[in-house]
């Protein structure tokens, strides 16, 4: 009783906020991250081909330009970019391939492309246009090389691999040869590779593509699941919008080599989009008028019994109001334009 009543009493009494977690370290951080690469140019024909054994003429390209950002201990980031802008590029010099032409960058506290032993032992990179396996054997002998190089024991290895074989559902394909694995098979055995020695840090560039959907979404589910468990920090390229949505809650938008977007994936909406889609549905199909539907936003659809408007965001209410007045509504749906329209339309400009 007396106990009960103290509980009670510090609850009540208790007026001090509560304190908010601290933050996470970061495991990546990059500052002023650069990359420029000399390129050559000939000038066609036998002249222009003499020409270049004596004089080349060569010019800077610029695939990463002053890159800055900070990323967590097991955040789950997704990093956006058309072709060319710049992703790949990042992943790699993050991941040791590359030395920057200048800037720095730091994951677990090392320099990448210092290449230490401590280092490469703690991240992984998983390339999708690229292949790890060997293409003539089984993907498990492929795995158990791996195995010997991470100094991983038996029994550790046999654990890992029944654990994502067994996630990923490819069991019974351990055995056979890469060769004639399906892409999306190949697939996941390329990230059980990856993951075999426990990252601690997993940059992944298009780990999905070319996939079927059913693929896309047991990796992504599998990607979810395994953040969410290792605490494992991962960056993630995609064009699949899919991706990003259901993995990323934190997006990093480059074009041309440059971040001109980093936060929430909630934001790009409100930043990039000053619209939405209102949508009407009517039983008795009223006749549009399209010239005074014009009043009120962009008219997307007008059929029979239905239309659908782009209006912009601070009018949506009033709209609304003026068409269920206007016309005999049953029913009316406002939705956000699709983020993968909005991130298109953000490239292209």
């Amino acid at each position: 009783m007396c106990a009960r009543w103290s509980a009670t009493s510090r609850s009540n009494s208790s007026a001090e906020p509560v304190a908010a977690p601290p933050p996470r370290p970061a495991a990546i951080q990059v500052e002023g991250l650069t990359k420029a690469f000399r390129t050559y140019r000939k000038e066609p024909g036998l002249r222009g081909a003499l020409r270049g054994l004596f004089r080349r003429e060569s010019e800077l390209t610029w695939a990463v330009q002053q890159v800055s950002f900070a990323i967590a201990e097991g955040e789950l980031v997704g990093f956006l970019g058309p072709n060319g802008a710049g992703k790949t590029t990042t992943l790699k010099m993050l991941a040791g391939l590359l030395y920057p032409t200048q800037g720095t960058a730091r994951v677990l506290g090392y320099v990448p492309w210092e290449r230490q032993d401590g280092y490469r032992r703690q991240f992984a990179l998983l390339l999708g246009q690229k292949n790890q396996l060997w293409w003539d054997l089984p993907a498990r002998e492929s795995l158990e090389l791996n195995a010997h190089i991470y100094g991983i024991g038996p029994e550790e290895f046999a654990a890992t691999v029944d654990e994502l074989t067994a996630l990923l559902g490819v069991q019974d394909k351990l055995r056979v040869m890469v060769r004639e694995l399906s892409l999306g098979e190949r697939m996941k055995l390329e990230l059980i590779a990856a993951l075999l020695h426990r990252p601690k840090v997993l940059f992944l560039d298009e780990p999905t593509i070319g996939l079927d959907v059913v693929s896309q979404k047991i990796v992504r589910e599998f990607l979810r699941d395994y953040n969410a468990r290792r605490q494992t920090t991962i960056l993630l390229t995609s064009h699949y919008m899919a991706d990003i949505q259901e993995l990323c809650r934190r997006v990093i938008i480059i074009d041309h080599g440059t971040i001109f977007f980093d936060g929430a994936l909630s934001q790009v909406l409100d930043r990039f989009a000053d619209f939405k889609l209102v949508t009407l549905h009517c039983g008795a199909g009223p006749a549009w008028d399209s010239a005074r539907l014009a009043e009120y936003g962009e008219v997307l659809q007008a059929a029979a019994g239905s239309l659908q408007l782009k209006v912009k965001r601070e009018r949506v209410i009033p709209v609304c109001k003026a068409l269920l007045d206007q016309f005999p509504v049953q029913d009316i749906d406002i939705q956000e334009v699709p983020i993968e329209d909005i991130v298109r339309q953000i490239f292209a400009r």
